[in-house]
């Protein structure tokens, strides 16, 4: 039985603050760092019950069930990521289509137009996933 997330889906987006530079500045540290990097990120969507679906270079693509877990790995991995690099997220949470273990759809579009207006650091929730937590409270 497949665990992933199905219907209305929650996902968090990351990517690495200007990588490119730091791959032709100095390969070497950067590959370690990048290293580091994706651990504390895969750490932080395990820890709150997602699923890293998608990752090329320095991007991670991850599925949740809920927006609170989503919004959850990320203040987790930008705890974890404080003082090593700057990383732009984004969550957001709608219905997503599934295709060949993949994901797709409006809502994947959003969060990584989301993810892509965030600077180093920041996590941008969409008003979907802020109306959702504050349903929580």
């Amino acid at each position: 039985m497949d665990s992933r997330p199905s219907g209305i889906v929650a996902f968090l987006f990351t990517d690495i603050e200007g990588s490119s530079r730091r791959w032709e500045e100095d390969r070497d540290a950067t590959a370690a760092i990048v290293e580091a990097h994706d651990r504390i990120i895969t750490a932080a969507v395990e820890a709150q019950g997602g699923v890293v679906f998608s990752s090329a270079g320095d991007s991670f693509a991850a599925a949740f069930h809920t927006a609170s877990d989503a919004a959850g790995a990320a203040l987790e991995a930008q705890h974890g990521l404080q003082g090593v690099l700057p990383v732009r997220m984004a969550v957001h949470v709608g219905p997503a289509q599934q295709r060949d273990g993949d994901y797709f759809g409006p809502t994947l579009n959003r969060c990584g137009r989301l993810r892509d207006a965030a600077h180093g650091g920041q996590v941008i929730c969409s008003q979907a996933v802020v109306d959702l937590l504050a349903d929580q409270s």
